[in-house]
């Protein structure tokens, strides 16, 4: 299997990056990863970082992959893809707001499906949202899920969700920094070294999410309540959040990112 990116921006080199650090058969070499993006010193230089093989064009590119993975700005999909041959190939698009009816309209001769990765899956722990409507073989998408399963979280749903769920899963990690950056300045302010408090602040952000997928019949709200004894300190801290409106904050953040 060989695996090309059509453009390398922050998420497609996210994912080439941690197939490259955590896909068994892409580290022992039976499924290559290729890229072409327009910029060739900075592709060569990424490349060689994750590493990934340099196409010195979209047509080689084309020409060696298996399956293409779409990576560029949405803006540059048509010019991206004007001129390849990429009749009998598959095709995945990682490309906001392109949708696989919108993408078949262009590529009638190739098979489409549609995800959204989040960039943790550079570390193995991401998210991807994988679309419904697709017209893969059933070999393909099985490789596929079998891909992204080894740096993520694979959660399939219809495209007219994809908007809400990527504001969660794809905008949620810049939410979350936030919160790790806030906790960290909160942890300096009252004397612990920044490095410290970052690292206590994001460890306690993984362990509580592995708390509410390790059980999916538990609660948030009840999980928080184990956290709060009767007249303790995090009940006072939870109350100091909700007077300052965390909640709102969180729901207004997540609606921003859904208006244009």
């Amino acid at each position: 299997m060989r695996i090309g990116y059509l453009g390398f921006g922050e998420m497609g080199s996210a994912l080439a990056e941690g197939f490259a650090r955590r896909c068994d058969e892409v580290r022992r070499g039976e499924t290559e990863q290729y890229a072409w993006a327009p910029h060739a010193d900075k592709l060569r230089r990424r490349a060689e970082e994750i590493p990934v093989r340099a196409c010195a064009s979209a047509e080689e590119l084309a020409r060696v992959s298996d399956m293409i993975v779409l990576a560029c700005k949405p803006h540059q999909v048509e010019e991206a893809l004007r001129g390849l041959d990429l009749a009998g190939k598959a095709l995945v698009s990682i490309v906001n707001l392109w949708t696989h009816a919108a993408l078949k309209r262009l590529l009638a001769e190739t098979r489409v499906q549609c995800i959204m990765p989040n960039t943790p899956v550079k570390a193995g722990h991401g998210t991807v949202l994988l679309a419904e409507e697709n017209d893969l073989t059933a070999a393909e998408r099985q490789t596929l899920v079998r891909l992204l399963g080894s740096v993520a979280r694979v959660v399939e749903l219809p495209e007219e969700k994809f908007a809400a769920a990527g504001a969660i899963s794809g905008c949620g990690p810049a939410f979350l920094y936030m919160v790790v950056e806030a906790l960290g300045d909160a942890g300096v302010k009252n004397g612990l070294s920044r490095r410290m408090a970052y690292e206590l602040a994001a460890g306690t952000l993984i362990g509580a999410g592995e708390m509410v997928l390790a059980d999916p019949g538990a609660h948030p709200g009840a999980l928080k309540d184990a956290v709060c004894s009767p007249g303790g300190t995090t009940i006072r801290g939870v109350a100091a959040l909700e007077e300052a409106g965390m909640r709102s904050a969180f729901c207004k953040a997540v609606d921003a990112t859904l208006t244009r």
